[in-house]
């Protein structure tokens, strides 16, 4: 309620502000509506000033025409005067009469002509006066047109911003209203629901209440009367009690113990290597020992790392002893795994070969620091590597410590407590992620050393790649440390628990006789398990049967119902028989038409090709579609709920039920448990055997497809080479046609020739027998 009332108020807070933002949106459109009136007029203003200088411009026109008319005139009258010049030197009496008139003429003429130029000048004046008006009043005119469309834009843009701005808060706080609503509903409907279920497991709680303490008080007089002997309330007494054999905490140990092997023998490899290179960079650098002879230290040092196998190896041998040893049908704890100490022993071992070469490792550095290639950050890296080594043996001791621990239950139960497990466990672990960071340092020191070492002008291409095998194996043994690392982390918990687990409600660890009993039991209960099974007879199947009884209980055909139906058939057989001669001529016709359209294979070939290859393509599309059918089906969860919660969820009353109680409500809600688990089981049971039976279809189907397709890509192969056969048997064809064609124009050009010939010598011959004909008239 609360949420709403201040939802209420934010809303009214915002419609405030909406109104008062509409109020000046009102205002700012009356401003832009003013403006835009004002702009109106303006323009209309500036329509009549271009009218008006349009006239004058027109005005200005004519006043040129006309000074341009004038100015003509005066010259003409000049010309006139010129003349009249002349011609008054001829005549001087007719001159001074006529200079009078034109004297008085040219005094008309001069003040008409200054009367026009004063008055154009006045003109061009008040013309160029009026332009420059007109251009400044245009210039100021459009500079504020274009500040107000400007403050016109800038108004709209916000007002567009404001308006889509508060129109989205308005519609998504009203969005958020109706969320809220919708929530507080439900929460309500929820709330109903939870007052409701609490008052049912309330009810059910005083109710179980009471028929437990009834329960309890007839158990306890049972136990009173009829238990002389209870052995689970002595620690000591029950420590004699078999356990019982945990099959899947087994197959778990197993797993990891598997796991552990595969990373023991990682780790086993890449020491290897690790101590091989390292035996052939002290025979290399500083000195070569090819070219000249190492140090006593160094000859020792390379010694010693010779022997690394034999203390490497039994490592994954010890592993793999303890990885045989956990089978299903034994009992894996810390007082049965005798295994384990052999592989401590091992470890001791190789702990003891890495202090033997630590001096030597360590003097080593020293006089690789002390030799005269040794530069200063070499040096400095040559001492990382110092420390690092030092580290490293620190680790193996801690290891090798908390691994013996682990082993001591194994020979001497009472060496470790119960309660110190988890602290070896953890410390292990911690040992291992040590380990990892260590490794991690050598890796990055080594790098470091190696390219400063690539840098000395001594260095030879045997001394780069020992170094990269180097820094491969160290790089290796940082992965396998890591995993380890991670690995013992991650299943830390099941180790503490999985290894200490006794008989029921006991504190006491499992001894090995009482380890060895248990199994004597479990492979009797086997064994007479066994017996139980009896092979059952040979019978019907039960759908087989059901099938039949369909049968018996529909077939209520009489013997002439059967009879009709045996004519019937006969009379089909004849009429089949009939068919089947016509379609035996209607064979031997299409044979013939065969043999026909063989010679249309060509244009036929690649139409049957393709829709071949298109067949081919349907059928594994359809296998994939039921694959992924059946994948998806088998991938469907399966929900379960369980009544502990509900019951656990309101318990408020101070007073709890007593062990035994709360002991039988996880027996009967356990036991429900079972039954709803085993229910589901069989469903999945029953849908496995459908699924199975479907996947064998599918891969009967497949196999058929495959074998389609093996037979389709025969059938294409034979196509391809009847067709590469038919294109050479054509390109021959084409060829022999081509040789042939040019052979017969050949041919036809040399008679051509011929033909030429023989015309041109019977025309010569026509020619003297003419000229013989006529000699012989002549004589």
């Amino acid at each position: 309620m609360a949420a709403a009332a201040e939802l209420q108020g934010k809303y009214q807070k915002l419609a405030q502000e909406y109104s008062k933002l509409r109020a000046q949106n009102q205002v700012l459109k009356k401003g832009v509506v003013d403006e835009q009136a004002n702009s109106a007029s303006l323009k209309e203003q500036l329509k009549m000033k271009d009218q008006s200088l349009r006239k004058l411009q027109q005005e200005m026109d004519s006043l040129t025409f006309r000074n341009q008319q004038l100015a003509k005139r005066v010259e003409l009258l000049q010309d006139e005067l010129a003349l009249s010049e002349a011609r008054g030197k001829k005549n001087k009496k007719s001159v001074e009469s006529s200079s009078q008139l034109s004297q008085e003429q040219k005094s008309v003429f001069n003040e008409d002509l200054q009367k026009k130029i004063e008055e154009n000048e006045r003109l061009h004046i008040l013309f160029f006066e009026a332009d420059e008006q007109h251009k400044r009043l245009e210039a100021e005119l459009r500079s504020r047109l274009e500040v107000l469309e400007t403050d016109a834009a800038q108004h709209q843009a916000v007002v567009d911003s404001l308006t889509k701005k508060y129109t989205e808060t308005i519609e998504k706080l009203q969005n958020d209203k109706a969320k809220l609503e919708i929530k507080s509903q439900t929460l309500e409907r929820e709330a109903k629901d939870c007052r409701l279920r609490t008052e049912e497991c309330q009810q059910q709680l005083k109710n179980l209440q009471a028929a437990l303490g009834s329960r309890l008080e007839e158990s306890l007089c049972i136990i009173n009367e009829k238990v002389p002997f209870n052995d689970t309330r002595s620690a000591r007494y029950n420590a004699l009690n078999v356990p019982l054999h945990n099959r899947r905490n087994q197959l778990k140990l197993r797993d990891l113990a598997g796991q552990a092997l595969a990373f023991v023998q990682e780790l086993v490899t890449a020491l290897l290597n690790f101590h091989t290179y390292t035996e052939q960079k002290v025979q290399i650098f500083p000195i070569d020992s090819a070219t000249d002879t190492i140090s006593p230290l160094n000859q020792k040092f390379s010694q010693y790392l010779h022997e690394n196998a034999s203390f490497v190896r039994p490592l994954e041998e010890g592993m793999l002893h303890l990885f045989e040893s956990i089978t299903e049908d034994t009992v894996t704890v810390l007082e049965t795994t005798v295994k384990l100490k052999a592989f401590s022993e091992h470890l001791a071992s190789y702990l003891g070969f890495l202090r033997k070469i630590l001096p030597y490792q360590l003097k080593s550095l020293e006089e690789e620091c002390e030799s005269s290639l040794c530069t200063a950050a070499l040096r400095a890296r040559n001492m990382e590597l110092h420390r690092d080594m030092k580290r490293l043996t620190a680790v193996f001791e801690k290891l090798h410590t908390y691994v013996s621990l682990l082993a001591l239950p194994s020979t001497r139960p009472e060496g470790v407590l119960r309660t110190n497990y988890n602290f070896v466990f953890t410390n292990i672990a911690a040992g291992l992620h040590g380990f990892h960071d260590v490794l991690k340092d050598i890796s990055k020191h080594y790098s470091q050393k190696a390219a400063l070492e690539q840098e000395v002008p001594t260095a030879t291409q045997k001394l780069i790649t020992t170094n990269d095998c180097i820094l491969s194996s160290v790089a290796a043994l940082t992965n396998g440390a890591g995993k380890m690392a991670s690995f013992f982390s991650n299943n830390l918990d099941h180790f503490s628990t999985s290894l200490s687990y006794g008989p029921k409600g006991g504190a006491e660890f499992i001894s090995p006789l009482s380890a060895e009993c248990m199994l004597q039991y479990k492979q009797k209960a086997a064994a007479y398990v066994k017996s139980l099974k009896k092979p059952c007879a040979d019978s019907v199947p039960y759908e087989e049967a059901l099938a039949n009884r369909r049968v018996l209980l529909s077939s209520t055909e009489s013997r002439e119902g059967l009879a009709q139906q045996v004519q019937q058939s006969l009379e089909k057989i004849a009429k089949l028989e009939q068919e089947k001669e016509h379609w035996m001529l209607e064979a031997q016709l299409a044979k013939i038409k065969l043999e026909k359209e063989n010679q249309k294979l060509k244009n036929s070939l690649s139409g049957h090709l393709t829709e071949t290859i298109q067949e081919h393509s349907v059928l594994p599309n359809t296998a994939e579609q039921k694959k992924e059918t059946t994948e998806k089906s088998l991938r469907e969860p399966i929900k379960s709920t369980s009544l502990i919660g509900m019951l656990t969820v309101t318990t408020d009353n101070e007073k709890a039920p007593d062990v035994e109680s709360r002991e039988d409500l996880i027996k009967t809600h356990y036991m429900a448990r079972i039954a709803e688990l085993t229910s589901h089981l069989q469903l999945a049971d029953s849908k496995s055997v459908h699924f199975h039976a479907e996947c064998r279809a599918l891969a009967k189907r497949l196999s058929l497809a495959e074998k389609s397709k093996e037979s389709l890509t025969e059938e294409l192969k034979l196509a391809s080479q009847n067709i590469t056969r038919l294109q050479d048997e054509l390109m021959t064809t084409k060829r022999s046609y081509e040789d042939q064609l040019s052979m017969m124009s050949d041919h036809l050009c040399s008679m051509n020739e011929t033909l030429t010939k023989q015309r041109e010598e019977i025309d010569t011959l026509k020619l003297t027998s003419k000229g013989n004909s006529k000699k012989n008239k002549n004589r």
